[in-house]
């Protein structure tokens, strides 16, 4: 099972599209891949014969388990079971009950027992070992067999930078009586242990700073009004939004980046991802190429996201790049909140709800419509002063809404 996802630590093999015994080609798609919150195609990296399934449909697979015994083209395998006996995998086929072949087995004979001491790590691993300085050996695996993965590269990173832990005793635990008579424990799902996960890791490693403004958008509602005239298909204010959010990342290019180890990475396009909340979890899809789509291209793919979303069919490169997002709570009434990093990018915007208030115009009182949005920033690409510049283009764009339409 390949680790497709950062953070990621098991996916459900949805389906075989290739039987026992059949022969495929490079790049031929062999099974399908559920992640946490994507469906991807398994595409074979060279071509040869699938000798035999190691789980069934629908199993839950940690990464860098077995999951298939496959040859090189022309390659004859007699006895199946003593090869996978040899490599320390179970013998049984996927007709066996679902996930147990797919479990590490120790390796049989004294011969194997150099294999029991040899590193495991996957690609991910491997890399992102090499980009902080590590030795992989030095490290520490969680995975299956002792595999290391992207976490346990991670937790190596962030110890070898952090001063050693001030130890303290831990407080006696305190039982406490129940007297309203019972909880319920609600399982965690994939997607909420894969968001939990990536939260954590962007709160704990990138240094948030934030910057709040607020926006008469009268004009940007009339806008709305008059796009939506007549129209089949209506464009939302997190639509106008999204636009405005593009034109203020072309002013503001330092803004449209990414954190490498090595390099703060700029894009010369705007991908920007939007977040969607589902009864699974909150997705990130990117919308690549904003400055490039009109309004009504972007309120499709927004509706397109949201429809695939709901339903799970949102496909893994789907979710990645992008260096901002944006999270909406307006509908529900919410006034102004922080929203946390999606990593790695640099940013995201908050946006709450419309409300009228009084507003001084050339110094008298008149109604109006405004709206307060709070950009959360990585501090390691991005200084205070760009993201200020940032919000001071942001703002001009929604008080004259007709730089979307241009």
């Amino acid at each position: 099972m390949p680790e497709i996802a950062a953070s990621m630590e098991s996916a459900v093999l949805s389906a075989w599209l290739v039987a026992e015994g059949a022969t495929f080609s490079a790049k031929d798609v062999i099974a399908v891949i559920e992640t946490d919150k994507a469906v991807v195609d398994f595409e074979a990296e060279a071509g040869g014969t699938l000798i035999r399934r190691l789980v069934r449909d629908g199993t839950d697979v940690p990464v860098g388990a077995a999951i298939a015994l496959i040859a090189t083209p022309g390659e004859a395998i007699d006895d199946v079971d003593a090869v996978l006996a040899h490599m320390g995998e179970a013998s049984t086929s996927a007709a066996a009950p679902s996930g147990a072949a797919a479990d590490s087995q120790p390796t049989p004979s004294g011969q194997d027992s150099a294999a029991r001491e040899r590193r495991f790590s996957s690609p991910l691993a491997r890399k992102l070992a090499r980009e902080a300085g590590l030795d992989i050996a030095g490290i520490a695996g969680s995975g299956p067999g002792g595999r290391i993965v992207r976490r346990d590269v991670t937790a190596a990173t962030v110890a070898s930078a952090s001063p050693p832990p001030v130890v303290a005793a831990a407080p006696a635990p305190i039982a406490v009586a129940d007297a309203a008579g019972g909880t319920v424990d609600i399982p965690h799902t994939r997607l909420r242990r894969a968001v939990a996960a990536r939260l954590t890791e962007s709160k704990t490693t990138a240094p948030h700073f934030y910057v709040r403004g607020t926006a008469r958008v009268d004009e940007l509602l009339r806008l709305r009004e008059q796009i939506n005239d007549g129209a089949e298909a209506r464009v939302s204010v997190n639509d106008l939004l999204i636009k405005a959010m593009a034109k203020a990342h072309q002013a503001v290019p330092s803004l449209n980046v990414q954190w490498t180890p090595d390099a703060i990475r700029q894009f010369d396009h705007v991908d920007i991802s939007v977040a969607i909340a589902t009864d699974r979890g909150l997705v990130t899809p990117v919308l690549r190429g904003v400055e490039r789509m009109t309004v009504t291209e972007v309120a499709s793919s927004v509706r397109d996201f949201a429809e695939r979303a709901r339903a799970g069919r949102i496909q893994q490169h789907e979710l990645e790049g992008g260096s901002t997002s944006i999270s909406n709570l307006g509908m529900f009434g919410t006034e102004e909140f922080a929203a946390i990093i999606n990593p790695p990018q640099s940013s995201i915007l908050a946006v709450g709800a419309a409300r009228a208030e009084a507003i001084v115009v050339d110094g008298a009182v008149v109604p109006g419509t405004v709206l307060t949005v709070t950009l959360s920033v990585d501090h390691r690409p991005v200084d205070g002063v760009d993201a200020a510049r940032w919000m001071r283009a942001f703002i001009a764009v929604l008080e004259r809404p007709a730089q979307i339409l241009a």
